[in-house]
């Protein structure tokens, strides 16, 4: 199958996983526009391209519910991003490039890498279970470890938890997150929760932070025990 595959219709596959995987409620389904405003495209264009890999048996496209993919299109997603996620980890460890916008860097690398040099580079940087963004890496085969893991948004007021990972690359929003101290890792205790999507304050070691809610959806921590 993967003979088969442009470099296109495999970055058609990753941003669609990427979508489904942050989908609020677990949703499986994603849409046209969402595709063409994530890609930059016109909604034919997409349209087209959804075709094309519905026809290979990688994408369902569903009237009134949208597009889902299969199994089949889920394996080559995640071969992708496995290499997209590695590269990541090379450009910040061994190049120095700051983890706020390797992200787009890493798009533009890893479409011309064999599995060979992604696998060199995977040992170069220490064999990294997740990218610079908490975001685990698949391994050579395409599995995904199960990720148990919420939205901080959805976290109560009386808890503890990790950060794991952060389901943004927007530059801005990840500058901010970095300078509220709030990068994967960081231990964070939850202190109060507005009602009505109203903004969370956390604790931080000694310090306080205040943050709205949109912000905590883009902030995965480990899922309270």
């Amino acid at each position: 199958m993967s003979s088969e595959l442009s470099n296109k219709m495999r970055a058609y596959m990753a941003e669609i996983y990427r979508l489904i995987d942050r989908q609020p409620d677990g949703k499986d389904f994603v849409t046209s526009s969402q595709l063409a405003e994530l890609l930059f495209v016109s909604p034919p264009a997409v349209n087209r391209m959804v075709n094309r890999l519905s026809d290979l048996g990688l994408l369902v496209h569903q009237p009134y519910q949208g597009i889902t993919i299969t199994d089949a299109g889920r394996l080559e997603a995640l071969m992708l991003i496995r290499s997209q996620r590695i590269a990541e980890v090379f450009l910040t460890q061994v190049m120095g490039i700051n983890w706020l916008g390797v992200h787009d860097e890493a798009l533009r690398l890893s479409d011309g890498l064999s599995e060979t040099i992604v696998q060199r580079m995977y040992e170069m940087t220490g064999e990294p279970e997740s990218c610079p963004h908490g975001e685990p890496i698949p391994d050579a085969d395409g599995n995904l470890p199960a990720i148990a893991d919420v939205a901080l948004a959805n976290v109560p007021a009386g808890n503890t938890v990790r950060i794991r990972r952060l389901i943004t690359r927007e530059f801005d929003r990840l500058q901010y997150i970095e300078a509220l101290g709030l990068a994967p890792g960081q231990v964070c205790e939850v202190i109060h929760v507005a009602p009505f999507d109203g903004p969370m304050q956390l604790k931080l070691g000694r310090e306080f932070r205040i943050i709205g809610s949109n912000l905590a959806r883009l902030i995965r921590v480990e899922a309270p025990s």
